[in-house]
């Protein structure tokens, strides 16, 4: 294969994953009015000082540790930090977990530590079907949580034990993931509305 060629079936390939994410947000935006509840929930929940939770593996955990970011720090305008606490992030925390207890059990564990009824739990899972994380969307909702679910194709798992899930009907993960994205953005711009702050 020439350079030529490759460089037309590279460019060929990248126009497919635009045009998949592209289709992909044109479907999200069925979401965005539980999107817009779910930022007035956890606003109020925040304001009046509970907490966030998040969870996911692999690429779902660093969106769930930048959920985390931008509402301890800022996303787009000055405000108070928000209480968020990613659950994977304390690592030897995890990691006595998984070896004391198992796999399965590195996030349910510490919502039993960590969580407090009225309190939210958001999990991510470009699956579905991560056991560790419908462990602790079921154990959320046992401490009286709300847990609420990001996942790519549903039916699945995680969307079952969640109170309530968003499912992205994509057939990349790497495009399940970008939407992903776009959706906690879009949930912390409903907090910050809500909180009234401005840019």
């Amino acid at each position: 294969m020439t350079s030529t060629t490759q460089s037309r079936v590279l460019s060929r390939e990248q126009d497919r994953r635009l045009e998949d994410l592209a289709t992909a947000a044109l479907e999200f935006r069925r979401w965005t009015p539980v999107i817009a509840a779910w930022g007035a929930h956890l606003a109020n929940v925040l304001e009046a000082g509970g907490r966030l939770l998040t969870c996911g593996n692999g690429g779902s955990a660093a969106q769930a540790q930048h959920l985390s970011a931008e509402l301890v720090g800022r996303f787009e305008g000055e405000r108070v930090p928000l209480a968020a606490i990613p659950l994977h992030a304390d690592t030897s925390t995890a990691t006595a977990i998984c070896n004391d207890y198992g796999a399965d059990e590195v996030f349910a564990r510490q919502v039993r530590a960590h969580g407090r009824v009225g309190d939210v739990l958001v999990c991510l899972s470009t699956s579905g079907s991560s056991a560790n994380v419908v462990a602790a969307a079921r154990q959320a909702r046992v401490c009286g949580m709300t847990a609420w679910a990001v996942t790519g194709p549903g039916p699945n798992p995680l969307a079952a034990a969640a109170q309530e899930a968003i499912t992205v009907d994509a057939g990349r993960t790497s495009t399940v993931q970008e939407i992903h994205l776009a959706a906690l953005h879009l949930l912390c711009g409903q907090v910050d509305l809500a909180l009234r702050v401005t840019a």
